[in-house]
């Protein structure tokens, strides 16, 4: 029974799905994870090396509350070489605790109680929890793998009301591992544009892409001035424990994020910032390495789901894959919590991140090649014993 003391917003969020099996996971025996969205590569060794050395060296107080101004410095120019978009590291870029902080930050400084965003789903999910602790509304609009989980433009532009104020995109996607056509994209663009809506386009997968181009939504026409921009070094640089990531936005939102960021959490850990530095200056070619591993373990979960006969919508960013269930009669909260308890492999329910998500289950290849070889022959065994 929640306590009377919590504020209802708070007392009726649902549990976080994917931490509900990592958790029961975690309990078991000789157990595969391909459920938790968290690299298996330990931070390049320059980069650690720098955080250590920063330590070292003393610089163990607090930075400006928007960050080391030389860290923002090398997200300018990395943003402009990598998607030619142009922020003032002075005024338009701010340092944050993960992407986490940058959205809920966002959330926080944009909306008015009962206002409303529009998510496409499926999605990561601590988006419609952010959103409802920021005190909106989150209208949820599914995709299918029928359009490769491309948004349903028509189904977005149809959901604006009034009391819409946003719209909040996160691709490359988790769950699906889906890339944002520059076609799609536009096509939001101009919903937003039409109707003076913000778009926040949550980027942190921007550098694990497959075969496709990553398209910065800032970076697309008129967009640059209704644009927040997250961004982070969580998943590309496998830096998810130094919990550093950056929001990005014309000076007048940003000047919003950075008053509440001030009073809640100061500045991001100043060892941290200094091993994101290293990390835009050296990172380029171990980004490039794990990437290309990535690839190789997406090309083999893949075809082996497949080959179950469960369809898998080929992903081309970030590192999951979306099998579609095909076992009779097993939802998919069944089936992970079945595969889990009989075979010792965790996946996550496709049903955890929204709408469009049920009868699909998120398979994280962000685990060793020989690894995910083994959760194969253990899915494949499961599948094998329900099969007529």
């Amino acid at each position: 029974m929640p306590s009377k003391y919590l504020a209802n917003r708070v007392a009726t969020l649902k549990p976080s799905g994917i931490r509900k099996f990592f958790d029961i996971a975690a309990s078991m025996p000789d157990v595969i994870s391909l459920g938790i969205g968290e690299p298996d590569f330990v931070t390049p060794k320059p980069i650690l090396e720098a955080g250590v050395a920063s330590l070292q060296g003393g610089a163990t107080g607090y930075t400006s509350n928007a960050g080391a101004i030389e860290l923002r410095q090398a997200i300018s120019s990395h943003l402009q070489r990598m998607y030619q978009v142009s922020y003032d590291p002075a005024a338009e870029i701010m340092v944050t605790v993960g992407v986490s902080e940058a959205l809920y930050l966002a959330l926080t400084a944009i909306l008015e109680p009962g206002q409303e965003v529009i998510i496409p789903t499926p999605c990561f999910v601590s988006y419609q929890a952010e959103v409802i602790l920021a005190g909106g509304v989150p209208v949820e609009i599914p995709s299918r793998v029928e359009d490769d989980f491309q948004p349903d433009v028509q189904a977005i532009a149809d959901a604006v009301t009034d009391k819409t104020k946003a719209i909040l995109v996160g691709y490359p996607n988790n769950p699906t591992g889906a890339v944002a056509s520059r076609e799609t994209l536009i096509e939001i663009g101009k919903i937003a544009e039409k109707h003076d809506l913000i778009v926040i386009s949550d980027e942190i997968y921007d550098q694990l892409v497959y075969g496709v181009a990553h398209v910065c939504f800032p970076s697309l026409p008129e967009m640059r001035p209704r644009t927040i921009l997250l961004g982070g070094f969580s998943k590309d640089f496998a830096m998810t424990g130094w919990r550093v990531g950056y929001a990005c936005a014309p000076k007048e939102i940003l000047q919003g994020l950075l008053r509440i960021h001030q009073y809640t959490v100061m500045c991001a850990p100043t060892t941290s910032q200094m091993a994101a530095l290293k990390a835009l200056e050296v990172g380029a070619p171990f980004v490039a390495e794990m990437q290309a591993e990535y690839d190789r373990r997406r090309q083999l979960i893949v075809d082996a789901f497949n080959e179950f006969g469960m369809p898998t919508f080929e992903p081309r960013g970030a590192f999951y894959a979306f099998p579609k269930i095909t076992i009779p009669g097993m939802d998919d909260d069944q089936f992970a919590t079945e595969l889990l308890q009989s075979e010792q492999v965790a996946v996550v329910p496709g049903s955890a991140f929204g709408p469009g998500g049920e009868g699909f289950v998120r398979c994280s290849y962000a685990t060793a090649y020989e690894k995910i070889e083994q959760a194969m022959e253990r899915v494949g065994r499961f599948i094998g014993k329900h099969q007529p």
